[in-house]
């Protein structure tokens, strides 16, 4: 079904770009509830078109009835809040409708100014929205139009308190849109609280969506990991790949390996700030650098074009993080892969995963990379007797504690 047997005007509709011909299952089913003027809980994955499932309507609504600071959309991260700004603009642009970014790590002062012109779309970070509001840059009671995007997330992030506070500063008559990947019972709860009579809607797997990505999961030794990302890397000649770590440090360190490896790497987490973020992020998009290195603060909301594969250096230890992860691959109907190198000490997170998923996910050797760590057994590895010898060690302050003692 194309865009024009939606309710949209045909003037939104010839905006769009030329890429945009057949609408998503999320688009189909939110777009008419929420020109409806109905508050609507949409569920569905990363990488199924939610921006423009609520950017769409918001658009066609600002159209019929032009005004200043009319939509709010929140979200978890300043890259998700650049990157759902760019892709409402691709086609704000062209109906003459001005939508701004307020994220943190960028300049205050320029933002003031952005929103003294007044767009009638926000798009923002809660932390940096909060500070603003905090020194009345703008007035809260004209926005009409609230979306939290990627409400699971926020969940998780403990921004909540601080949406909390947002949504005490908006008036009450207003239309609230929730988007999220995953729908936990603490989220349903905050939903119950804040959403009027909503229309629920769960769009399911874009078609083919697990079978796009295809997953392979190799069991390594823990010491062999860094040597089999660098072997899988330069063996398949691969010229953008996207690595996933579990923490900053090790991602730096990783970093420097795969340099020293001859590999063009950049790394990406939180201690960077958003110049240098960004910076790092166009670098791989670009291909000017050809591996990403990344904690989870890439995970979700983050569009690479084309991007061909995806490695989980280490598995994370929420199951839902694997799926958000490997789903930056394989997007908007194209193919990928996703990678993953598995210790034993793993194992756990693994079974979290297949229960999650549905999915066998079995284990395979890596060429070249036999496995000879053993499964932890649970039990102690050295015998109480010794234990207690090191204790006695521990307790010698003199070299002449160490000496044997004269034989009688």
């Amino acid at each position: 079904m194309p865009f024009t047997k939606l309710p949209l005007s045909q003037q939104l509709v010839a905006a769009l770009p030329a890429t945009f011909s057949v609408p998503t299952e999320i688009q189909t089913l939110a777009i008419p509830a929420i020109l409806n003027q109905q508050d609507v809980l949409a569920i569905a994955q990363t990488g199924s078109g939610k921006t423009l499932a609520y950017g769409l309507p918001l658009l066609e609504q600002i159209i019929k009835k032009p005004s200043h600071f009319q939509a709010l959309i929140l979200v978890p991260t300043r890259e998700l809040a650049t990157q759902v700004n760019e892709a409402l603009c691709l086609v704000s642009k062209n109906i003459n409708v001005k939508s701004v970014c307020i994220c943190g790590g960028l300049d205050k002062e320029q933002q003031k100014t952005e929103l003294a012109i007044g767009p009638e779309i926000i798009v923002a970070t809660p932390g940096r929205l909060l500070e603003l509001l905090g020194e009345n840059t703008f007035d809260a009671r004209n926005i009409s139009k609230l979306v939290l995007d990627e409400a699971d997330r926020m969940l998780d992030m403990g921004f909540w308190t601080d949406i909390q506070r947002i949504i005490e500063m908006l008036p009450e008559q207003r239309q609230t849109l929730m988007f999220s990947a995953t729908f936990p019972e603490q989220l349903e709860n905050k939903a119950k609280t804040l959403l009027n009579a909503p229309v629920f809607i769960k769009a399911r797997e874009t078609a083919g969506k697990a079978e796009t990505i295809k997953e392979e999961l190799y069991l390594v030794n823990k010491g062999s990991k860094t040597k089999a990302l660098i072997d899988q890397i330069k063996r398949n000649n691969w010229h953008q790949v996207l690595v996933f770590i579990g923490t900053k440090d090790n991602a730096d360190a990783l970093c420097k390996k795969l340099n020293k490896a001859g590999l063009s790497t950049v790394a990406l987490h939180g201690n960077k700030d958003q110049v240098e973020r960004e910076a790092t992020l166009n670098l791989f998009k670009e291909q000017k650098a050809n591996v990403l290195i990344a904690t989870d603060l890439l995970a979700r909301g983050i569009h690479v074009e084309n991007l061909p594969v995806v490695i989980n250096f280490e598995l994370p230890s929420n199951a839902e993080v694997y799926v958000h992860r490997i789903g930056r691959t394989a997007r908007a109907g194209q193919k990928g892969i996703a990678i993953s190198l598995v210790c034993h000490g793993e194992a756990e997170y693994l079974a979290a995963i297949r229960k999650t998923t549905q999915r066998k996910l079995p284990l395979n050797e890596l060429d070249g990379f036999p496995v000879t760590d053993k499964p932890s057994t649970g039990e102690n590895k050295r015998a109480p007797r010794d234990k207690q010898a090191n204790r006695r060690t521990n307790k010698k302050k003199s070299i002449k504690q160490f000496q044997s003692k004269p034989k009688r």
